[in-house]
C-alpha cells in the first residue's frame, strides 16, 4: 500500500484532526491520552522517547509503547529525539507498527536536551535534520513528522520549515517560542511566525503555545490558517479544554484514576504529578495534602489524598461566599482552569531602584547554602522543598549523628555497642551476641540450637550426651555454636 502523504495523510490517518494531545515526557502516557480523547482530543502523540535507548533496550520498549497498545488509542504519534539518522531510523522502523507516524522532536529546550544534543539544539545543523528526515522518508511505511520551535527571525523559520518540507516532512508542528523561552521566561508564543509557516509550506500545520481555553484554539486557527491546535500545559490542567468545560477537579481526577485502574501497568509517579497538575491550586492552601499526597506509596494512597481534596473542597462550597478561600484567581480553585506563570523578577531592581552589584559567585553559593524562600534555592532543592516544606537546607541546622566508633560512619541509635550495623554484625558475630536494633540473633539462634541437641539427647536415652558440652555453648566461638 503506497504510504499517503502531506494532506492526504493528514485527512485519512489523521481524520482531520484539530484538537491535538502534545508528547509530553511522562506525562502523555496511555491512561492520560485516554482521559484527554473522552474529553474531545482527536490526535495524541507518545511522550518523547530516546531513539538510542528504544533501540538497545527491550525493557524500555515494551514499557513505554509495547504495554500500552489500544484499539481506543488511534490516532497516534510516537516521538522520538535522535541525532543520528541511522538510529533514529532503526528506532522508528521498531515502533511503527504501533502509530500512525513517527515524529522527530526538535524542540525540547531542556538542559538534558543541551547535553545530549538533541531536541532544538539541533535547529541549526540543517545538514544532519536534512538527512535523518530524508532517510526517515525512504525506509520507513509511516510518514514522519516534525516539532520545531520558531527562530527570532521569522524569516528564518520559514526557511527552515520549508527546508524540513523538502527533505521529507509531512506534517510540522510549530512552537511559536524560541529555544531561550522556557522556565520562568517562557513568555508568550509568537502566532506571527506560526502563520508565517502555514503560508509558506504546502503541507498541514498544528500549531503550539498561548492555548489556555478552547476559545484560545478557535482564535488561533483564525488567525494562523492551520489546520489543528496542540495543547500541553493547558490539558494537564483541564484535560476538557477541547470540550470548553471547565469541571471540578476531582470530576477529572477520579476519571483519570478509573482510567488508571482499567489500563495498568501505569508508573506511579506519573500519576502523582498528574494529580499535583489538577489539583495544583487547590495545594496552595491544603498544603498537609500536598505533603501526603508527595508521600504517597501506591494508588490508595493518591486515591485517599484525592478524597480527602474533595470533601474540603465540598465543604468550602456549602460556606457564605465571605468566609471561602480568596486566592485571585477568575474560578474557585476547584474548578479546572489555567496556570499562569508569574512574570520573572528584575534581579538588577527592588522597589524601582537599582540594585547593588554583587559577585555571581559568592551570591549563589549563599542562596544554595540559606534556607530562604524557595527562589533562592536550585530547581532540584525547590522539589525537594516542595515534597516536604519541612526540610532544611543549612548545614548548620542539619541534625548530628553520633559516628560509629570504630570506622567513623553513622551509629545505630539502639545499638547495643554503639556501632554502625557493619561493624555491630561482625562484633556480635565474634561475641555470640544479641543485638535487638540491627535484628542480630546470634546469641538467641545459639542457644536454640543448644536446647534443641540437648532434647535429642535425653531421646535417646544416654546420661552422657546430657553431660556433653551443651551447658557451655554460649561461651563458645559463634562458628562452633552454630555449626
Amino acid at each position: 500500500m503506497e504510504k499517503l502523504q502531506g494532506f492526504e495523510f493528514w485527512r485519512e490517518t489523521l481524520q482531520s484532526a484539530r484538537y491535538v494531545l502534545a508528547p509530553m515526557v511522562e506525562q502523555s502516557e496511555l491512561a492520560w491520552r485516554l482521559l484527554s480523547r473522552r474529553h474531545g482530543a482527536q490526535l495524541c502523540y507518545t511522550p518523547m522517547l530516546h531513539a538510542q535507548v528504544f533501540l538497545r533496550d527491550t525493557n524500555y520498549r515494551r514499557e513505554n509503547l509495547y504495554n500500552e497498545v489500544s484499539p481506543e488509542d488511534r490516532p497516534l504519534i510516537t516521538q522520538f529525539c535522535a541525532n543520528d539518522p541511522e538510529v533514529f531510523v532503526q528506532a522508528a522502523l521498531l515502533a511503527q507498527d504501533y502509530c500512525d507516524a513517527i515524529d522527530l522532536n526538535l524542540g525540547c529546550p531542556q538542559m538534558i536536551a543541551k547535553r545530549g544534543h538533541y531536541g532544538v539544539y539541533l535547529q541549526d545543523e540543517w545538514e544532519l535534520l536534512e538527512r535523518m528526515i530524508k532517510l526517515a522518508n525512504e525506509k520507513l511505511s509511516v510518514p514522519v513528522t516534525c516539532k520545531i520551535r520558531v527562530f527570532p527571525e521569522v524569516e528564518k523559520t520559514v526557511k527552515y520549515a520549508k527546508m524540513l518540507e523538502k527533505a521529507g516532512c509531512q506534517l510540522l508542528t510549530v512552537h511559536g517560542r524560541t529555544k531561550d523561552q522556557k522556565g520562568a521566561l517562557t513568555g508568550v508564543a509568537s502566532w506571527e511566525h506560526i502563520k508565517a509557516v502555514r503560508e509558506a509550506v504546502n503541507i498541514p500545520v498544528f500549531a503550539n503555545g498561548n492555548i489556555q481555553h478552547l476559545s484560545d484554539v478557535q482564535r488561533c486557527m483564525e488567525e494562523t490558517g492551520v489546520q489543528g491546535v496542540m495543547s500541553a500545559e493547558g490539558n494537564l490542567h483541564n484535560p476538557a479544554l477541547f470540550e470548553g468545560r471547565s469541571p471540578p477537579v476531582w470530576e477529572m481526577a477520579e476519571e483519570y484514576l478509573e482510567v488508571v485502574q482499567k489500563h495498568p501497568p501505569c508508573t506511579l509517579s506519573y500519576v502523582r504529578a498528574h494529580l499535583f497538575k489538577l489539583w495544583h491550586h487547590t495545594l496552595q492552601i491544603h498544603q498537609d495534602l500536598r505533603e501526603e499526597l508527595a508521600k504517597a506509596k501506591n494508588l490508595a494512597g493518591i486515591e485517599e489524598v484525592n478524597r480527602q481534596l474533595k470533601q474540603r473542597c465540598q465543604e468550602e462550597m456549602a460556606k457564605e461566599e465571605s468566609d471561602r478561600h480568596h486566592t485571585g484567581l477568575p474560578l474557585p480553585h476547584w474548578i479546572c482552569q489555567p496556570y499562569v506563570r508569574p512574570a520573572p523578577k528584575d534581579p538588577g531592581r527592588e522597589n524601582g531602584q537599582k540594585a547593588p552589584e554583587v559577585k555571581a559567585v559568592s551570591m549563589k553559593r549563599a542562596l544554595e547554602d540559606s534556607d530562604g524562600p524557595n527562589d533562592s534555592l536550585s530547581k532540584n532543592k525547590q522539589k525537594k522543598k516542595a515534597r516536604n516544606p519541612h526540610k532544611n537546607f543549612c548545614p548548620e541546622l542539619k541534625p548530628k549523628y553520633i559516628k560509629c566508633e570504630q570506622c567513623g560512619n553513622p551509629k545505630g541509635n539502639k545499638c547495643v555497642f554503639n556501632l554502625c550495623r557493619g561493624c555491630c554484625k561482625k562484633k556480635a558475630f565474634k561475641e555470640v551476641a544479641d543485638c535487638p536494633s540491627h535484628g542480630l540473633r546470634f546469641k538467641t539462634k545459639a542457644q536454640k540450637q543448644g536446647s534443641s541437641g540437648a532434647g535429642g539427647g535425653q531421646i535417646n536415652g544416654s546420661s552422657s550426651v546430657q553431660t556433653e558440652p551443651c551447658a557451655t555453648v554460649p561461651d563458645q566461638p559463634a562458628a562452633q555454636a552454630l555449626a
